[in-house]
């Protein structure tokens, strides 16, 4: 990388964290266009190397975002003139990425180990559906392909009222493993600065969607450890649709007198008590109501909790968020609704481009916030091939400046992230999940907790359970912040940090004087880090914030859930508490915003570390909303005459003919056929010559204008066998098509027969109260840099040795103890 920082006191000018990076970008699928846009934001130089006819994303209304700020290149990597072209490339490249099935790359000579042998700086990145060996390795890697072997399709039943499995539109897969291999290229980028090597980085769509779990993992976990004291149940009865666990009630959905869904957000005993006395649901005839024994007391409850919803509209409703700060619900916005949300707007997390031939184009801002090597989005994206001539001269090769050997068995070699400290302070799910997958990569983060420790410990029946994840290879220090002696402690341990992560609400880190200033003069080149709901400024930056307001805030649950759930004042209780229950589900049954939000914070925590690298540190935020605005990318831009996104059908089986859902003689199957050739193979496996002579099928275009008889056609056609023989058949055609498995998808990775254990995604740790259990592996791969997986501390565990670290001896610590101000 170049150095291009010009210091001007405290203002700096610079193109970007990442000015002078240079990435060759083989992937046109969603992966490599949300990889491309992220590292062009924040100033690299991304060579987009498209097919030959440009990549068939360009037709999708998100290409404008997609491919802002990158430069275009037609090239077929088939040919062995074209693929000439890609590897003289990489030979000047910093970074490579791509996301072919295994061994693809390798038949062109773009392998990894051909061009690390040319360029031995290369970052090679690559995301493949499964990993790059095992039985499920050579499958497609569509998204639908993952969800359907997971589970996941079957989990999303509880979305339709018709039998079997329901189709989930957001990326959820794709998105998280940008995100994945995003961080996994900045990790080795901070590596190689202290090497001089680049190295290979591997994830897969399947870790992506994994790492979103919160607590089912563990929840299964105590179960099959104490079936006579627990029971793995829903979270909403199936049979009589009352809930389950008080949360339910504590994220209730209830539907405003003027007909608009509401998301409330109540996950702590004081914001539930909040909400108990705005409703007046507080009295004693309703105490502990929503944790009785009894469901029809729970069932009463929830009935009149909706009543009251429903007495006031949404005006009113915003009224009583406004007088009780700690009392609030999301609408649940549909579309690119989110482009316009209040907050993001004052925020300043929305930009227009001017994109020639399309006007101004409104979508969303870099994913990361930063105040002094801010990202930016004004450059418009390319025409094809428009830089061929210039990338056609290739990049002139940098001289590697090695200070260290390859492992001489060629085995992994340190940990990427060693000697980095992350200070944390925060709770719950979104943020520390972030520093959670920094520690699997060597960062050693110092937690600091209250008495009783993070409240997401207490989420569930049993104790320390729904905190497990995100605690993982961490140090607890239990310190009183309220107390000043307390905030004394936590900065005098700031100053031997690399990064401050802060998840409080806005205005929380000035009062308890661990705020950016106060920090940064104890350290002037932290990295501070805010990970919030909203935002530490702006009209919401005060609302409680978890995964399904945010959800139904951003439109998420609505893009899962389609036109499934009517709107309206007209509804009548049990249609409300039905679509209550479905558009909870749409929020929270898979992946949800915490996880997209936690892995997001990772990535902007790293970039934040490597421009520390080349400078000082600064102001770097993600916020869970806008955070949002690029999960839904495909959908979150807005111009003259955009085209609509594809969407559900009303039965939620998929997106169209050849990309959903189909009921066999035996279980159901995913079919997912994107190209001509593709289909061909698939008319082939039908064996039905109606079908390879049907005009109306004869094109693609064809076959889009009408969608609706091809589906009719391949439902009679699927219905004639079981579903493992199609995927059998099919399969072995290279046609992507696999049964859908049983869920819940946890129990399909987790288990010890699962399918996380095949493929090497699960490892074993000691908890220091639940003892021995199965966690996530780390979901980066290098060649030469290892990971590791540890477990999770009790509260308080690390106070004394942190404590000591920063001289606090043991006269000192038992005062302290004696005062309440450490645990």
């Amino acid at each position: 990388m170049d150095d291009a920082w010009i210091d001007m006191g405290d203002v700096w000018t610079r193109a970007g964290p990442l000015a002078g990076v240079r990435v060759v970008c083989l992937s046109t699928s969603l992966v490599g266009m949300e990889v491309a846009r992220f590292l062009a934001d924040f100033g690299a130089e991304v060579a987009l190397v498209e097919p030959p006819g440009g990549s068939p994303l360009r037709r999708a209304p998100a290409w404008p975002v997609w491919s802002r700020g990158s430069k275009s290149i037609e090239l077929d990597l088939r040919d062995p003139a074209s693929a000439a072209c890609a590897i003289e490339l990489a030979d000047g490249a910093d970074v490579l990425f791509e996301s072919f099935r295994p061994g693809v790359a390798e038949r062109w000579g773009l392998g990894y180990e051909d061009l690390a042998a040319r360029n031995a700086r290369l970052v090679y990145a690559s995301v493949t559906a499964f990993g790059r060996s095992g039985p499920l390795a050579r499958l497609k890697g569509y998204e639908g392909v993952v969800m359907a072997k997971i589970g996941a399709y079957d989990q999303f039943s509880v979305l339709v009222d018709r039998p079997g499995p329901a189709f989930a539109s957001v990326p959820y897969c794709s998105t998280s493993a940008a995100q994945l291999a995003i961080q996994g290229i900045l990790a080795a980028l901070i590596e190689r600065a202290r090497s001089g090597l680049g190295q290979r980085v591997d994830t897969t769509l399947v870790q992506a969607i994994a790492a979103h779990d919160v607590f089912n993992w563990m929840v299964r976990t105590v179960a099959q450890r104490y079936p006579a004291a627990f029971t793995e149940v829903p979270p909403v009865d199936p049979s009589t649709q009352v809930p389950n666990h008080w949360m339910a009630y504590a994220l209730l959905v209830g539907l405003s007198a003027d007909g608009r869904w509401l998301q409330f957000s109540q996950a702590t005993p004081k914001l539930f008590g909040a909400f108990l006395r705005a409703t007046g649901l507080d009295g004693p005839e309703w105490a502990g109501a929503w944790e009785d024994e009894d469901p029809a007391r729970r069932s009463a409850f929830r009935d009149q909790a909706l009543g009251v919803i429903r007495s006031r509209n949404l005006a009113e409703w915003q009224a009583v968020f406004d007088r009780e700060p700690d009392v609030f619900a999301e609408v649940f916005r549909r579309g690119h609704e989110l482009l316009w949300h209040p907050q993001l707007v004052a925020d300043n997390r929305v930009v227009e481009v001017e994109v020639p031939g399309l006007g101004p184009v409104r979508q969303p801002a870099p994913l990361v916030a930063m105040d002094r090597t801010p990202g930016r989005a004004g450059r418009p994206s390319p025409g094809l091939d428009e830089h061929g001539g210039e990338l056609r001269a290739g990049w002139a090769r940098r001289t590697p400046t090695s200070t260290a050997a390859p492992p001489p068995d060629g085995g992994p070699r340190g940990l990427p992230l060693s000697g980095v400290t992350i200070l944390e302070l925060g709770t719950f799910f979104a943020g520390p999940f972030g520093a959670t997958l920094l520690a699997d990569l060597g960062a050693r983060v110092i937690k600091i907790e209250q008495h009783d420790g993070d409240p997401i410990r207490w989420q569930l029946p049993m104790p320390e359970v729904g905190g497990v994840k995100v605690l993982l290879g961490k140090e607890s220090v239990a310190i009183d912040i309220n107390r000043a002696e307390g905030q004394e402690l936590v900065r005098r341990i700031a100053r031997f940090c690399d990064v401050a992560l802060v998840t409080f609400r806005a205005g929380v880190a000035e009062r308890v004087g661990l705020d950016e200033a106060s920090l940064r003069a104890v350290n002037p080149g932290i990295v501070y880090h805010t990970a919030t709901g909203f935002g530490t400024a702006g009209p919401y930056a005060r609302r409680p914030a978890y995964a399904p307001t945010i959800g139904a805030g951003s439109g998420m649950a609505r893009r899962n859930i389609g036109t499934a759930v009517p709107e309206g004042p007209a509804l009548s209780l049990d249609e409300v508490k039905a679509g209550a229950t479905r558009l909870s589900a749409a929020n929270l049954t898979l992946g949800h915003a915490d996880g997209f939000s936690g892995i997001a914070v990772a990535t902007g925590l790293l970039l934040g570390l490597l421009a520390r690298g080349l400078g000082k540190g600064q102001a770097t935020a993600t916020t869970m909303l806008s955070t949002m605005s690029h999960v839904l990318s495909d959908d979150m831009v807005e111009y003259r005459h955009r085209a609509p996104v594809p969407a559900p059908d009303p039965g939620l089986h998929g997106l169209g003919a050849l990309y959903r859902l189909y009921e066999c003689a035996e279980g159901w199957v995913f079919l997912a056929v994107a190209t001509d050739h593709e289909w061909a193979s698939l008319v082939e496996v039908l064996g039905d010559p109606g079908i390879a002579c049907d005009s109306r099928f004869a094109s693609a275009a064809d076959r889009q204008a009408n969608d609706g008889d091809l589906g009719s056609v391949l439902a009679t056609a699927f219905r004639s066998k079981p579903a493992r023989e199609w995927e059998s058949v099919m399969v072995g055609a290279d046609v992507a098509c696999v049964a859908v498995e049983s869920g819940p998808s946890h129990a399909v990775l987790m288990d010890d027969d699962g399918l996380g254990r095949s493929l090497g995604m699960v490892t074993d740790v000691v908890h220091p109260v639940l003892g021995p259990h199965a966690r996530l592996a780390p979901v980066l791969r290098f060649s030469r840099s290892a990971t590791r997986a540890e477990g999770a501390p009790a509260i308080g565990q690390h106070t004394d040795e942190v404590l000591e670290e920063i001289g606090v001896g043991p006269e000192a610590r038992a005062e302290l103890r004696r005062n309440g101000v450490i645990a």
